[in-house]
């Protein structure tokens, strides 16, 4: 669609992305039963990704960890489901293309000429994040 925004653009290679920083190889797979890559405290029983470059690198970028932010190419084992933690919640119909799997996730390559956000845009999303939290609305549902 001309009027969708950049960051809900579908890959044109069609693929599903995986933002973190971890450092992982192709042939890993990424499994549910870990801690999150947003809340150190919880336990994911999900592995989540994006058709959409943008969110995978948002992704990395605000994940938790010493690691440098990754974007890694994944292929599900099995169906995925929209993601509920912004489908039907925050962007009704998922234009964000946002899925999370409870299978194991194959690493089949990393996309490495991404281009991150600026610091302020992180600041602002942060704040955000921070504001849900604040007001008790930052429900996860995993």
């Amino acid at each position: 669609m001309a009027d969708t925004p950049e960051r809900f653009q579908v890959h044109e290679s069609g693929a599903y992305f995986h933002g973190t920083k971890a450092d992982l190889r192709v042939g890993d797979f990424l499994t549910p039963g870990y801690q999150s890559n947003y809340r150190p405290d919880h336990t994911s029983n999900y592995v989540y990704m994006t058709k959409v470059l943008d969110g995978a690198v948002l992704a990395a970028e605000m994940a938790t960890g010493a690691g440098r932010p990754r974007v890694y190419i994944v292929e599900p084992d099995g169906d995925v489901e929209d993601d509920p933690n912004v489908t039907d919640k925050k962007f009704p119909g998922n234009p964000t293309h946002s899925f999370r799997s409870p299978r194991p996730v194959k690493v089949t390559g990393e996309v490495t000429d991404w281009v991150g956000h600026t610091p302020e845009y992180l600041n602002r999303f942060r704040a955000g994040l921070e504001a849900l939290k604040q007001r008790g609305a930052n429900v996860l549902y995993d």
